[in-house]
């Protein structure tokens, strides 16, 4: 049976919402996969009740230590701190890992007028910029993605 993990940001509803959606998406995929969400494990995510710094370090390492392969949402603003540390942790156990980015402003990479706006004076960026040390980390054994389908199809092909 395949162990996974996913990791995303779990605060905000749009944030429990794709976790949802991804979550669901995936168990639909890999029959029988045991997937880990933090936002699913109460003992550290029940916000009414009370989980230290190191229970809820200690119920996540465990989990990833676990886990066959990592799926990461890197979507945001920035990556997520906790995202950001649970590729890295992962990282150092050469098993794969699945990004999802569907951030709409890295469409259009091949359109000249953009390309040419951002070397012109640097400030018109129409694209997103992640963090080139944790994208190094997500290929050194896996890959990034744009749709929720193409995260379905990566994974089948990986892991069945």
């Amino acid at each position: 049976m395949n162990k996974g993990y996913l990791a995303n940001g779990l605060f905000g509803l749009g944030d429990r919402l794709i976790n949802e959606l991804v979550a669901k998406e995936v168990r639909a995929t890999i029959p029988g996969v045991n997937l880990y969400v933090p936002q699913e494990n109460m003992s550290i995510n029940d916000k009414a009740a009370y989980a230290d710094s190191l229970a809820i370090a200690g119920a996540d390492i465990k989990a990833l230590k676990e886990s066959d392969f990592l799926v990461a949402i890197i979507d945001g603003v920035e990556i997520d701190a906790g995202v950001a540390a649970e590729i890295g942790a992962f990282s150092m156990l050469n098993r794969p890992i699945f990004a999802l980015y569907t951030d709409t402003r890295q469409q259009g990479r091949d359109n000249a007028k953009k390309i040419e706006a951002l070397v012109a004076d640097g400030t018109e960026n129409q694209f997103m910029y992640r963090n080139l040390f944790v994208v190094g980390l997500i290929k050194q054994n896996g890959m990034i993605v744009s749709t929720v389908e193409q995260l379905c199809e990566a994974l089948k092909e990986k892991l069945m």
